[in-house]
C-alpha cells in the first residue's frame, strides 16, 4: 500500500498556518503550556462521532519510521491520533473540531466524540446555538395617559430580499436536516445534513454517521417536523465527508444549490445553520475569515483515522450539532460543510456536553471538495484519495513537508516508480510549496494534496542539500480509507 500522505503521529500545530506568499497572514493564537486541553467530541453532534470537542487527527499506526526527522504519515492509513498537540506557543487552550449534540446517554452506553486539531491544535467539534427569548407584560390601571402610539402595518406584507439572511434562511432551512445517528452499542448523537439531489442524498459528515454506518439507526428530520428513516450510501474519514440517503424520500425535495469555493473570498457574507447542542433549526452569521486553513481532526479514541482539510474559517458562530450543516455565501448558495472550531478552553456549555461554545473560529470544508468527494461515494461506495507516493513526517519546524527516511513498517519512504520517485524526489528532501501555496509541514501538504484528483498535476518546489528545485508531478490514487 502507498505510503503517501500519511504518517505515525499528528504534530504540534505550526506557529501560524500558510497563507499567500504575497499576503502573509499574522500568526494563530497558541494555547498555554505545553499545549491545549484534550477536548472530546459530541458523540455525533458536529463533527461526527465526536461528541464535543474533536482531537487532533492521529498519523497511522505502526510508529514512526527508524531514521525520520519526525513521524512519517504512511503505512496502515490513517495512522491512530496522537496526545493532543500544541498550537504554536502561549494563548488558551483549546480544541478544534465540531461534532454534533449528542442526545442524553443510554445505561450502560458511552458517549463518542470527534477530536479535531488545525494542524497542531486539539479541534473541538460543534456547532453554536443559542436562543433569545424575552417576557412582556401589560399592565392596565384604567387611567388615561393622553398617550399615542402608531401600529406597523400588518407583518404579512413585509417582504423580505433574496439578499438578505432572513431571505436566505427562508430558502435553506427547509433542505436542511438535523440527523439522528446511534450505533449498535448504544453511541450516538446529533448533527446536521443538507438535501443534495432530489433522489434523496444528504450530504453531511463522516463523524456524524459513522457509528450508524454498520448496522445503526439513522434519521433525518426536516424543518417542518417530517422524519424520516435513512441509511449511509458511503463515508470518506480521510475527507471527513459522508453522504446519506433518506428512505421512502418525499417527491419534493429542493437541493441547496452549490457554490464555488475556490471563488469565495476573504470578508464574503456567511450564513450557517445547524442544530447547535441540539437546537434545530438554527441560523447564524459572520463572515469567511480565512481561506485554505490546514485542519487535521479525529475522535480521539486512539483508534481513528486521520482526516484532513484544507478549510474555509470563518466567525459564524457554530458548535456541537453543525457539524455537517451547510455554509451559505450572502445569495444562499452552500460553499462549505461546518466541520470545526476552535474552542478557548474544554470547559462547560451546553448542558454539560463538555465542549466550549464558540469564539468565533470556525472551519468548513470548502463545497468543491465536498462535492467531488460525494460524487465519488455516490457512484461506488468509497473515497479516493490522490497521493504523491512519498511518506512525509508530521513534526513542526521542518521548514516545510520532510519525506522522511523510511516509510512506516521499514518499507520505502518514497514508493518505487510511484508519482514522486518518477518525479525525482527523495528521502530528506523538504517540499515547500505546491504549485502557488507554500506548504509548511506534512499535514499541510496532505490537506492540498486533497484538494485535488487523482492524474492531475501539480508542481512542487523542494530543497535538497539547501538548493532549491522543482518538479512536475502526476498525482496516483489509493482507494478506501484502509
Amino acid at each position: 500500500m502507498s505510503t503517501e500522505n500519511e504518517g505515525t503521529e499528528v504534530p504540534p500545530a505550526p506557529s501560524a498556518p500558510p497563507v499567500p506568499v504575497d499576503a502573509p497572514a499574522a500568526p494563530a493564537p497558541a494555547p498555554q503550556g505545553a499545549g491545549p486541553d484534550p477536548v472530546s467530541q459530541e458523540p455525533r453532534t458536529a463533527d461526527h462521532g465526536a461528541p464535543g470537542a474533536p482531537a487532533a487527527f492521529a498519523a497511522s499506526s505502526g510508529g514512526a519510521a527508524p531514521g525520520a526527522t519526525g513521524p512519517a504519515h504512511g503505512g496502515d492509513w490513517p495512522p491512530p491520533p496522537p496526545a493532543m498537540p500544541a498550537y504554536g506557543s502561549g494563548g488558551g487552550g483549546g480544541g478544534w473540531g465540531a461534532s454534533y449534540e449528542p442526545p442524553q446517554p443510554k445505561p450502560g452506553g458511552r458517549r463518542g466524540g470527534l477530536v479535531a486539531g488545525i494542524i497542531a491544535a486539539a479541534l473541538v467539534a460543534g456547532a453554536v446555538g443559542g436562543g433569545v427569548g424575552y417576557w412582556a407584560a401589560e399592565r392596565g390601571d384604567g387611567s388615561d395617559t393622553g398617550s399615542t402610539t402608531v401600529s406597523a402595518s400588518n407583518p404579512a406584507d413585509l417582504k423580505r430580499d433574496k439578499g438578505t439572511v432572513a431571505g436566505v434562511a427562508a430558502k435553506a432551512l427547509p433542505s436542511t436536516v438535523t440527523i439522528e445517528a446511534e450505533g449498535n452499542n448504544g453511541e450516538g448523537g446529533t448533527g446536521t445534513g443538507f438535501v443534495y439531489d432530489k433522489q434523496g442524498h444528504i450530504l453531511t459528515n463522516n463523524h456524524v454517521v459513522a457509528e450508524a454506518a454498520d448496522g445503526g439507526k439513522l434519521s433525518a428530520t426536516f424543518s417542518n417536523g417530517k422524519k424520516y428513516d435513512a441509511e449511509v450510501i458511503g463515508h470518506a474519514q480521510g475527507y471527513d465527508v459522508a453522504v446519506i440517503k433518506l428512505k421512502n424520500a418525499p417527491d419534493d425535495l429542493k437541493p441547496l444549490t452549490l457554490g464555488n469555493s475556490d471563488k469565495v473570498a476573504v470578508g464574503d457574507s456567511a450564513i450557517a445553520i445547524g442544530a447547535p447542542f441540539g437546537l434545530s433549526n438554527t441560523v447564524t452569521t459572520g463572515i469567511v475569515s480565512a481561506k485554505d486553513r490546514p485542519v487535521a481532526s479525529s475522535d480521539g479514541t486512539g483508534s481513528s483515522k486521520a482526516s484532513y482539510m484544507s478549510a474555509l474559517q470563518t466567525d459564524a458562530s457554530i458548535n456541537p450539532g453543525n457539524s455537517g450543516g451547510p455554509l451559505l455565501d450572502g445569495n444562499g448558495n452552500v460553499i462549505g460543510i461546518n466541520s470545526a472550531i476552535q474552542s478557548a478552553s474544554s470547559g462547560g456549555m451546553g448542558g454539560g456536553s463538555g465542549q466550549s461554545g464558540s469564539i468565533g473560529l470556525g472551519f468548513a470544508i470548502p463545497i468543491n471538495q465536498a462535492n467531488m468527494v460525494a460524487q465519488q461515494l455516490i457512484k461506488t461506495g468509497q473515497p479516493v484519495y490522490p497521493v504523491i507516493g512519498a511518506s512525509v513526517s508530521l513534526e513542526e519546524g521542518t521548514g516545510g513537508a520532510k519525506i522522511t527516511q523510511q516509510g512506516a513498517g521499514g518499507s520505502a519512504a518514497v514508493t518505487p516508480n510511484g508519482p514522486a520517485a518518477k518525479a525525482g524526489l527523495k528521502p530528506g528532501d523538504v517540499i515547500t510549496k505546491l504549485d502557488d501555496q507554500p506548504i509548511d509541514s506534512g499535514p499541510t501538504l496532505i490537506g492540498q494534496i486533497w484538494t485535488h484528483k487523482p492524474g492531475d498535476s501539480v508542481k512542487l518546489t523542494y530543497t535538497r542539500d539547501g538548493k532549491e528545485h522543482t518538479a512536475d508531478v502526476t498525482l496516483g490514487e489509493r482507494k478506501g480509507d484502509s
